[in-house]
Formats: C-alpha cells, structure tokens, sequence
C-alpha cells in the first residue's frame, strides 16, 4: 500500500501548507523562490510516482486515487494564494475561476460516471492544458520572487489564459461526453 510512487503522491499533498506558508507574505522574495523550488519538486514528482508505477508493475488503487487528488489540491491552493496575496488580480482572476470551476466539475463528472463504470481517458489536449497550467503557476511564483524581471510574470499571465481557454474546451469535451450518460 505505501510503495514509492503512493509516498511520493503523499509527499506532494503534505508539502502543500508549506507551499502556502511560502507564498502568505507577497514581499518575501526569498519565500516565493523557494516556493518555486518546492512547485517544481512537486511537479517531478507527479511525473515520477506515476512513472515508477507503471514501470514496477505497482499501480494501485490508492495511487490511482491519491493523484488526481493531489494534483487537484495543489493546483487549488497555488491559485488560491496567488489570487489571495494579488500575484494574480484583475480580470486575470477570471481565468483562474474557470481553472478551478473545471477542475471540480471534471473531478464530479468522473466520479459520477466510476459508478456507471464508465471511463474517461484523459485527453492529449487536457495534457496540454495542464502544462500550460502548470507553467503558468510555476511562472507566476517564480515572478514572486523575481520582480525585477516583470517578462516572467507575462508569461505566466499568458500561459494562464491559455491554460483557461483549454480548460473551456476540454471541460466542455469532458462534459458533453459524460452527458451522454445521464437521464
């Protein structure tokens, strides 16, 4: 049950309060460089306990649970932070809503379709969102912690809204699927 790639799924939920406890104070430079540092750990991470599995032959079923859930939660709690300490503000707020709105549908969605026994694969375009989303997030605490560069920022905002805009499209694929199985 605790094989590698499920202590490396937990590692990824239990660093979230230190994430955000990185990230409370908007003026700690050092603090969002660590939380950087911390993300892209993280993010090697979900990438390895996967892989790990896959090739040892030991994927479980609470690793198949635990990782959508953790990626949900750090993804939740980054965009909850940087909304909160105003790294992400204005209208850009806006993408970030749809990111979590879509993800908690999705997350609701495959839930109601498991009891009907029924999949939905991840689509190679709902991979490209999550880079872009993943990008964007890494970006903008990067850009925390280096505000004299503000091109790290932009990037992170245009990566954001890309990452909204195939959030729209493919919770909309994701949704018209699993309507198809509702009364």
């Amino acid at each position: 049950m605790l094989s590698l790639p499920n202590l490396l799924t937990l590692s990824r939920i239990f660093a979230v309060p230190l994430l955000v406890a990185l990230l409370w104070w908007p003026g700690w430079h050092l603090g969002y460089l660590v939380a950087f540092v911390l993300y892209c750990l993280m993010g090697i991470t979900d990438y390895f306990d996967g892989y790990v599995a896959r090739t040892r032959g030991t994927v479980s079923k609470l690793g198949i649970f635990l990782d959508p859930i953790a990626d949900k939660i750090m993804v939740g709690a980054v965009i909850v932070m940087l909304c909160a300490t105003r790294d992400i503000a204005g209208w850009h707020v806006i993408a970030a809503i749809v990111i979590l709105v879509r993800e908690i549908v999705v997350s609701g969605l495959r839930e109601f379709l498991a009891d009907l026994r029924v999949s939905m694969p991840v689509t190679r375009l709902a991979k490209w969102k999550t880079a872009f989303q993943m990008i964007a997030l890494g970006a903008l605490i990067l850009a925390g912690g280096l505000p004299q560069y503000p091109f790290v920022k932009d990037v992170g905002v245009i990566t954001l809204w890309a990452a909204a805009v195939l959030t729209l499209i493919t919770g909309w694929d994701y949704l018209r699927s699993g309507l198809r199985h509702m009364d």
